[in-house]
């Protein structure tokens, strides 16, 4: 059995028959929506047409929400249904990023996630979802897509039908039949500030313009695009500053213990304060600011045990908990075998602080890969730029705090030139990633955002002048102006990581 949804276009009329029905059914609070309707138009006036979409869940066979999801919130029914279980939910907002479909959003009464369930209630003593009954057109048609004699079955197996982001491979069950293509697909939408009957909120509008802008720059006239004249809501960037400072506290802790294994497990003396002390007391700090970033980022911060206690082996936020831990904690022994002076110790431990640092580091490469909705996350270089970032980002506190207490200018020397070898990697590999082709699309213009976009000061002042080029530079001139140097380094890190999590939440999905 799989339950799924046929949405006859050709007989909606826009009505938000089911909207209103849905809100009744589930309690849906003020501005947030498990099922909606938007209005496109083509043409040019008088010859003009309007076209209707209904949006929701599509109950996908191969749910990215489902996977990402830390607490097992989210699950797949053995009747197809997605379903959710707000008891569950910590509020990390990582299904919205997961999803392509834009179907979620944070309840405000409870802070945790919700979305269509498919009136999984009503199914369960043989009644039809809310929209269903309540559509005037009997254009929203629900039920077993596995019974060949369903009405749903029929119409999927003899009608041409379609569904939204195919290519996503995720098998959504909601197929459209009549559907205007543009209404469907984001990308050959031509987004508006305000609508006839409603304002955007205000939130959404530096979406808007970012969008326009780069359709604008594409070449794209409004001829050749759909206008979108009517939507719902949806909240911009679930992700905000609180994971871009994550991913550079995490940076920073990984690369201090990282670069100090290394070293030792290169024939360094691991009775050297800056590697015995300093680095795992550095890794320590950043790994607590990391840990404080994550839990405060959360919507229901107090459940975010959850993770420990309500795992699900599949969500890379579960690994990379699991992770931080085991790193912590690895930090930790290194730190009193490095207080004790016991140089045996810090060899012994070398290796699995050596890996666990690398890992500390990479693992938000499989996690923002599982943010499926996402494109411009999906890049193959994301895991080295995380690593060589680390490896800058370690550098360059071990620069500072060699300085700052007067280590050995030869230790200063090597970890300076580090930082700036890595800092030449990391400028290749964004150069790579940004500039070389893309996968589609909505990854092109998110890179555009960057490099030709409205933060493209940002990137190329900050981030590629005084937080790369700038850095390699003074290494070679003094320890203070290494110094600087790394100060520099680790401010053009944030301000990429900023850009990146910024840039990759400002295409629509919807």
């Amino acid at each position: 059995m799989r339950y799924g949804f046929v949405i006859d276009q050709r007989k909606c009329i826009g009505c938000h028959a089911c909207t209103v029905a849905c809100k009744e059914e589930n309690g849906v609070p003020l501005g947030a929506f498990r099922t909606w309707v938007k209005y496109v138009e083509k043409g040019t006036f008088p010859a003009t047409r309007r076209y209707f979409s209904v949006l929701r869940c599509n109950h996908c066979d191969d749910a990215p929400c489902v996977a990402i999801c830390p607490t097992v919130a989210l699950y797949r029914r053995a009747d197809g249904i997605v379903d959710f279980d707000g008891s569950r939910c910590i509020g990390c907002k990582s299904c919205m990023q997961g999803c392509p479909y834009d179907a979620l959003y944070i309840d405000p009464a409870t802070n945790t996630a919700a979305k269509c369930h498919y009136c999984a209630h009503r199914i369960e003593v043989g009644l039809e979802p809310a929209c269903v009954i309540v559509c005037p057109e009997q254009a929203i048609i629900a039920g077993d897509l596995d019974d060949p004699q369903s009405r749903i079955a029929r119409l999927v197996t003899t009608e041409q039908v379609q569904v939204r982001k195919a290519e996503q491979g995720t098998r959504p069950k909601v197929y459209y039949l009549g559907a205007e293509t543009s209404a469907l697909t984001p990308q050959l939408q031509q987004p508006a500030r305000e609508y006839l009957w409603a304002q955007r909120p205000a939130a959404e509008l530096d979406l808007v313009d970012l969008v326009v802008r780069a359709q604008a720059e594409e070449g794209n006239g409004a001829g050749t695009l759909s206008r979108a004249v009517y939507d719902a809501p949806h909240m911009p960037r679930p992700w905000g500053w609180k994971v871009s400072a994550y991913l550079w506290a995490k940076a920073v802790s990984a690369g201090a213990l990282l670069l100090a294994a290394g070293a030792v497990l290169a024939g360094a003396d691991p009775g050297e304060r800056l590697l015995a002390v300093g680095a795992p007391l550095l890794a320590l700090v950043f790994l607590a600011l990391t840990t404080g970033l994550l839990v405060f980022d959360l919507e229901r911060p107090d459940r975010f045990h959850y993770i420990l206690l309500k795992p699900n082996r599949t969500s890379w936020l579960v690994w990379g908990a699991w992770i931080l831990m085991a790193y912590g904690a690895v930090a930790t022994a290194w730190l009193i075998g490095g207080l004790l002076d016991r140089p045996g110790l810090l060899h012994a431990l070398a290796v699995p602080a050596f890996v666990l640092a690398a890992a500390s580091a990479g693992y938000s490469a499989f996690l923002f890969g599982q943010a499926e909705g996402r494109d411009f996350w999906q890049s193959p270089l994301l895991l080295p730029q995380l690593l060589i970032g680390a490896v800058v980002a370690g550098a360059a506190v071990l620069v500072l705090a060699g300085f700052l207490t007067g280590a050995a200018p030869w230790h200063l020397l090597v970890f300076a030139l580090v930082m700036a070898s890595g800092l030449v990697i990391h400028g290749v590999t964004l150069l790579a990633e940004l500039s070389g082709s893309h996968a589609n699309v909505d990854t092109a213009r998110a890179a555009r955002l960057i490099t030709h976009g409205p933060w493209r000061r940002r990137f190329w002042g900050l981030a590629g002048g005084l937080g790369t080029l700038l850095p390699i530079v003074l290494v070679w001139i003094s320890p203070p102006a290494a110094a600087l140097g790394a100060v520099l380094a680790l401010i053009g890190l944030w301000v990429y990581e900023d850009l990146w999590v910024k840039a990759g939440q400002s295409i629509p999905l919807s």
